[in-house]
C-alpha cells in the first residue's frame, strides 16, 4: 500500500480508502469482519457519510484497538432519522446531536476530519456560514474532538468559495474522467480547466483532496454505461484519480467482501493495468496539447519522468512554490530532453512534449 502526506499534519494516508455509504446489504458482523480485513491490508482511510445509522457501531468496534493509526472523515450535515436512515440537514442543533451520537458509537472521543457536509451552492455555504455551523467546527478543532477541517463538494466554484477561507486542510471531490471530460451527470460540475484549476489549487495551498464517485457511480465499468462507449478497470480510475494534483487519496464505495477484494488488488497491479492514456482517444479536442500525466509517452530514452516535469510545471505556475524544489531535485529535468520525437508519437493527447520540454526548461531557469 502507498501512503502520502496530508499537507496540512503528520498523517500518512493510504491512497485507497473506503466509503461507508453503501454497507447497507450485510450484517454488522459483516461489516466489522470487512473493516479488519481492509485494516489488515494496510487500508487506513474511510468515509463516514454512511447509508445507515448502523454502520458506525461495527466501525467502532473494527478500530478500537488502532485508534490512533487509523483516519477517519465525518460530515457535519449528514444525519439519521429514527430508523437509522440518513438525512442531510444544516440545523445546528440537529448536528451537534448527530455528532456526540456518533462518537459514542464509534467509542473515540475525536474524529480526524470534520466535514462540512455537499457544499455543492452559494446557497448552502451562506447557510453554513449563517448558521454558525463553521464557528462550531473551528471550537471543535479547538477543542481537539475535531484534528482537521474539511468539505465535500461537487463544485468548482463553491469549492474555491471554501477554500478562501483558508481553514481547510482537507476536500472530498468528485473526481473521474466522465466528470473532467464533461461526460458526466449533474454532479459532474464545470468544464475541464475550472476542475483542474481546483485540483491545482489544492496542491498548491496544501490542502489535501480525497476522491469520491472515482468509477462514475460504477458507469465507466461497463461499455453500456460508460458515457465514453467503452469500459475502463477499476486500477485505471483509480490511477487516474490518484494522479491529479492535489489528491491523497481515492475513497470508493464497497458493498461487500467481494468488492473489497478488487479494490485491494489495486497494490499488486502492474503499470499497464494502470494506464490510463486510452481515455485520450475518448476525449479528443478536449484537453489537446496538454499533459495530462499518464506517463504513456515513457521510456524516455534520455531517463525523464515526463509527467512529473510537467505536474511541477503546472502546479509551479499555479503558485506552488514546493513544486520549484521539487523540480530541482528531479536527477533529469526537462534540460536533458534529446528532442528524439519518441514521447511525441506516443502522447494520446496531443501533447508536442519535445517542445513543452524547452518551455519547462525556460520556466524554470527564470525562477
Amino acid at each position: 500500500m502507498e501512503y502520502r502526506k496530508l499537507p496540512h499534519g503528520e498523517e500518512r494516508i493510504s491512497t485507497v480508502g473506503l466509503g461507508t455509504g453503501s454497507l447497507i446489504g450485510i450484517s454488522e458482523d459483516e461489516i466489522e469482519a470487512l473493516i479488519l480485513k481492509a485494516l489488515d491490508n494496510g487500508i487506513n482511510f474511510f468515509d463516514l457519510c454512511a447509508s445507515a445509522k448502523r454502520v458506525y457501531e461495527p466501525f467502532g468496534r473494527a478500530i478500537k484497538t488502532r485508534r490512533e493509526s487509523v483516519y477517519f472523515q465525518l460530515h457535519f450535515g449528514a444525519v439519521y432519522n429514527s430508523e437509522g436512515e440518513y438525512a442531510w440537514s444544516r440545523d445546528v442543533n440537529e448536528i451537534k446531536s448527530v455528532f456526540e451520537w456518533e462518537m459514542n458509537a464509534l467509542q473515540t472521543d475525536y474524529a480526524d476530519f470534520g466535514f462540512l457536509h455537499c457544499v455543492d451552492e452559494n446557497e448552502d455555504f451562506d447557510k453554513i456560514l449563517d448558521s454558525g455551523l463553521l464557528d462550531y467546527l473551528k471550537e471543535l478543532k479547538k477543542q481537539g474532538r475535531i484534528r482537521h477541517l474539511g468539505f465535500s463538494s461537487h463544485t468548482p466554484s463553491v469549492s474555491n468559495r471554501v477554500l478562501d477561507t483558508g481553514l481547510m486542510d482537507m476536500l472530498m471531490f468528485s473526481l473521474n474522467p466522465a466528470y473532467d471530460f464533461e461526460r458526466g451527470d449533474e454532479l459532474g460540475i464545470g468544464t475541464v480547466h475550472e476542475r483542474f484549476k481546483l485540483f491545482g489549487r489544492c496542491a498548491a495551498e496544501g490542502v489535501g483532496i480525497s476522491v469520491m464517485k472515482p468509477f462514475h457511480g460504477g458507469k465507466l465499468l461497463t461499455a453500456e454505461t460508460s458515457p465514453f462507449g467503452e469500459k475502463l478497470t477499476h486500477y485505471q480510475c483509480i490511477q487516474y484519480a490518484l494522479d491529479r494534483p492535489g489528491v491523497l487519496c481515492v475513497v470508493p464505495g464497497v458493498r461487500n467482501m467481494d468488492d473489497l477484494n478488487v479494490l485491494l488488488g489495486f497494490s499488486g497491479s502492474t503499470a499497464e493495468e494502470r494506464d490510463y492514456s486510452v481515455i485520450g482517444g475518448f476525449t479528443a479536442g478536449q484537453l489537446a496539447q496538454n499533459c495530462v500525466y499518464c506517463n504513456h509517452c515513457q521510456p524516455c530514452p534520455a531517463g525523464i519522468d515526463i509527467g512529473l516535469v510537467n505536474k511541477y510545471y503546472d502546479l509551479a505556475r499555479v503558485g506552488d512554490k514546493l513544486a520549484v524544489g521539487h523540480y530541482e531535485k528531479l536527477k533529469k529535468d526537462a534540460t536533458a530532453c534529446l528532442h528524439c520525437g519518441h514521447c511525441d508519437s506516443r502522447c494520446p493527447f496531443g501533447v508536442k512534449q519535445s517542445e513543452r520540454m524547452e518551455e519547462i526548461a525556460a520556466y524554470f531557469t527564470a525562477q
